[in-house]
């Protein structure tokens, strides 16, 4: 196995860099345990909210989080006191695979939105890109894709009522709502006409399942928003980018997972998304299979939510692709994205077709 590397941010993309002066300003006002900032370097893995590493002069790093630039219209995935929060009581609650929040900034004066801060989680994060290089060895693969199932089985284990967890969505007409919320806005960000969305919102519109009983749920829950433990891949030190986390049928996370899973039959656009194609990994359906008996929920109807799960994706890259044409981002990965949106509409609808995910 080649060498393995610890998450390393690259230098700042233009237009997306902070005020530092103004930053530390505020660092100092409000009494901040956190040391003036002497280096911003960025993440440069997503697309969606930015995250920074920040040095500061005490020898420490930090990781800052806020919106994209141009994405004031987009509520939903872009709640920083949100994001702070569920953090907060997912650690409150003993589930410790997520990093300790250090501060929450609203007031959008400071860096011209809302962010916050937390501590840094070292080890290995595992993209798309990086992967098939490191020579990993299938039973390390299966293992590794075993440890990301059972870790979602203990997530949605996390008692929502006592923890206060519950009121982080509204559980009550979920999937309705996130149907709803999803195709309005694919309207609200369309730039080409597409008529399979249309189709697919008719078919998870008028398929709407009763659903399970609602946990907390990640809702992007894939190989590289975990970070790995050097020395032991299948050890999993926490989970990140909570932008999504709500309340709802857990199954809705297993159907984002299985959306993000790429097979080795898949086009390049998905298997863009992770590495779990290569030889070893868990197959979606083994994915599903194992999540069932490790849970014991019922997945017989989880071709809808794996539908839905790309459906969501699409919607989510329409949403960046429109960004980047209405030049609000400079971002050139944007450019190509019509690509992605027909590849990952195509498959959901070949999925509603075949009836096999």
């Amino acid at each position: 196995m080649s060498e393995l590397k610890i998450d390393t941010p690259a230098p700042v993309r233009a237009g997306e860099e902070l005020d530092l002066p103004r930053l530390n300003k505020y660092l100092r006002a409000v009494g901040a345990a956190v040391a003036e900032v002497t280096d911003v370097r960025q993440f440069p893995g997503g697309y969606s909210n930015l995250t920074y590493l920040l040095r500061t002069q005490d020898a420490r790093e930090y990781v800052l989080r806020r919106p994209p630039f141009g994405a004031k219209n987009i509520k939903g995935g872009h709640d920083m006191a949100r994001e702070y929060r569920v953090l907060t009581l997912a650690r409150e609650a003993g589930y410790h695979k997520v990093p300790t929040p250090i501060l929450l900034c609203e007031d959008e004066t400071i860096l011209d939105a809302p962010f916050y801060i937390m501590e840094r989680v070292t080890g290995v994060i595992l993209r798309a890109h990086t992967a098939p290089q490191m020579n990993l060895t299938p039973g390390l693969l299966r293992g590794m894709s075993e440890t990301l199932v059972d870790n979602l089985v203990r997530l949605h284990k996390i008692d929502i009522q006592e923890t206060g967890l519950i009121h982080m969505g509204k559980p009550e007409g979920y999937i309705q709502r996130q149907v709803e919320g999803w195709y309005k806005r694919y309207q609200a960000s369309q730039t080409d006409d597409l008529p399979v969305m249309e189709q697919l919102y008719r078919w998870l519109s008028e398929g709407v399942p009763t659903g399970q009983p609602p946990t907390l749920i990640h809702n992007d829950y894939k190989f590289d928003n975990v970070v790995l433990n050097p020395d032991d891949l299948t050890d999993m030190v926490a989970v990140l980018d909570w932008e999504m986390c709500t309340v709802g049928d857990p199954l809705m996370d297993v159907g984002t997972s299985l959306s993000y899973w790429a097979e080795a039959g898949d086009g390049p656009f998905e298997k863009s998304f992770n590495f779990t194609w290569l030889p070893g990994t868990l197959s979606r359906r083994e994915f599903a299979d194992r999540y069932a008996d490790q849970s014991g929920r019922d997945l017989s109807n989880i071709l809808y939510y794996y539908v839905f799960g790309l459906f969501k994706n699409t919607v989510v890259i329409q949403q960046i692709y429109a960004r980047w044409k209405k030049g609000l981002t400079r971002d050139e990965r944007f450019a190509g994205l019509l690509v992605g949106i027909k590849a990952l509409s195509g498959k959901a609808a070949s999925a509603v077709e075949s009836g096999k995910y």
